[in-house]
This record gives structure tokens, C-alpha cells and sequence, in this order.
């Protein structure tokens, strides 16, 4: 769970802005989105095989510019 402390003399709007940061940064939203529906393992598998094929695509093409 996390906490945000409102500081002293901190608007609201920025104590919710760092809130989002927070959550955005430990992927709160993307593991509930992922634990909705159960995924079999070899499709998981086979998403992170493509994911890192493209990754390494990617970066063989950045590296000889």
C-alpha cells in the first residue's frame, strides 16, 4: 500500500502528483490490469520472447547510426 504524506504548506494537487509518480513508478496499475485475466504460461513466454527480439532489433539498428 502506499502512503503520501501531505507536508506542511503543500497543495493538494501536488501531493496527488507525486501520489501518480509513485504508483506509476511500482506498476501498481499494470499488475492489476495483468492479474485480471489469467494468462498461460507459454503465451507469456512467447510475449516475452517477442518483446525482447524487438528489443535487441532495436537497439542493432540505434547502434550502427
Amino acid at each position: 500500500m502506499l502512503k503520501i504524506e501531505v507536508k506542511e504548506g503543500e497543495s493538494i494537487e501536488r501531493a496527488l502528483k507525486r501520489y501518480k509518480r509513485k504508483t506509476r513508478k511500482v506498476k501498481l496499475l499494470d499488475r492489476l490490469k495483468e492479474n485480471q485475466y489469467y494468462t498461460k504460461k507459454s503465451v507469456e513466454r512467447r510475449v516475452a520472447k517477442k518483446k525482447a527480439a524487438y528489443r535487441e532489433q532495436y537497439l542493432r539498428e540505434h547502434d550502427n547510426e
